[in-house]
């Protein structure tokens, strides 16, 4: 019988998670669990690269928690934990990073892009593909499902793992297989571009009442009057409203569109439908699990367990071959 295969993934938590990590990631996450040995953890020591305030990142964290499991996540079946209970993968990030030239990460196109988006040029983003090497490696991950944005720091996890087994002459480390996920459409924000935390232009998957319809109301359309006809094709609402309408609900909008008589207000409204519709399920199925923190916050620390059982075997070796002691058990 063949060993199931392992599967990686991680969400930082830098705020609330939005329709684009829910079609992006999360729904993906969801269905694969049930495909392997399924490892999903919150990678709060990455968002210290953004976050700095404490209280706001915690927050986050039991959010996450909370959204994953309303979408789905079943912790029978997935290990779902936060990164900072497996203190091993900071430990492997630094050996890692003995053996990592600072040209490969001068590279880094993630890098390059965030510090052009504002974000300070820190030593934590600077050596980010690092410690996210160390979070793959850590559970010996065949399969690391990722969007396109995040195809070079799989390939630099890949070069480290090799360059460390070439080191220590052995296989030490699994290295992963390439799974780059095709997100079902680009997903745009309310002013048109990716939807992005870091552009504030995201609609949230469990937004509410007044506050979310005033985000679907922001979003940008062009001047088009109101009985004029419209290119559904080349509108940012059109474009949100396919990630949930069925093919036949979507060839009835676009007619609309194109009779004219349809505004932008009119398709904004179709679009809050469809979302209220689309999330509603695990909207309610969420403010029950805000009810009972303490089964929330038991899922992280069972499956910190779990995943730290798993580091330490991939830790033992590594530690013996290159010479780390540990005189404490």
């Amino acid at each position: 019988m063949s060993k199931q295969k392992t599967i990686l993934s991680g969400i930082q938590p830098s705020g609330k998670l939005h329709i684009g990590n829910y079609f992006g990631a999360i729904r993906q996450h969801i269905a694969m669990q049930e495909q392997g040995d399924a490892f999903y953890f919150i990678a709060n020591y990455h968002s210290l690269t953004s976050v700095r305030d404490g209280a706001e990142l915690y927050q986050n964290t039991i959010d996450v928690t909370l959204d994953y499991l309303a979408l789905g996540l079943n912790p029978e079946k997935a290990t779902f934990f936060a990164q900072s209970d497996v203190p091993q993968v900071v430990e492997l990030a630094w050996i890692l990073g003995t053996l990592t030239p600072v040209s490969l990460m001068e590279k880094g196109v993630s890098y390059k892009d965030k510090t052009a988006a504002g974000l300070s040029p820190n030593i934590g983003l600077f050596t980010y593909p690092i410690l996210q090497a160390a979070d793959i490696l850590i559970y010996h991950s065949d399969v690391v499902p990722v969007g396109e944005d995040q195809k070079q720091n799989i390939e630099i996890c890949r070069d480290l793992a090799g360059k460390f087994n070439r080191a220590y002459h052995g296989d030490f480390l699994v290295i992963p297989e390439d799974h780059i996920v095709k997100s079902v459409a680009i997903v745009p924000g309310t002013d048109g571009r990716k939807m992005s935390k870091s552009y504030g232009n995201t609609i949230p998957i469990f937004g509410e009442g007044k506050s979310l319809k005033k985000t679907i109301m922001s979003i940008q359309t062009d001047s088009t009057g109101l009985e004029e006809p419209k290119d559904p094709d080349s509108d940012n609402v059109f474009a949100l409203i396919k990630l949930f309408a069925t093919t036949e609900q979507q060839d009835e909008i676009a007619a609309k569109y194109r009779a004219g008589g349809f505004g932008y207000g009119h398709a904004k409204n179709e679009l809050l439908g469809f979302i209220n519709e689309y999330f509603g399920e695990a909207y309610e199925k969420r403010i029950k699990l805000e009810k009972d923190l303490d089964y929330v916050k038991d899922v992280l620390s069972d499956g910190g367990r779990k995943a730290r059982i798993r580091a330490e075997q991939v830790m033992e070796p590594i530690r013996e071959v290159t010479g780390i002691i540990r005189s404490f058990k």
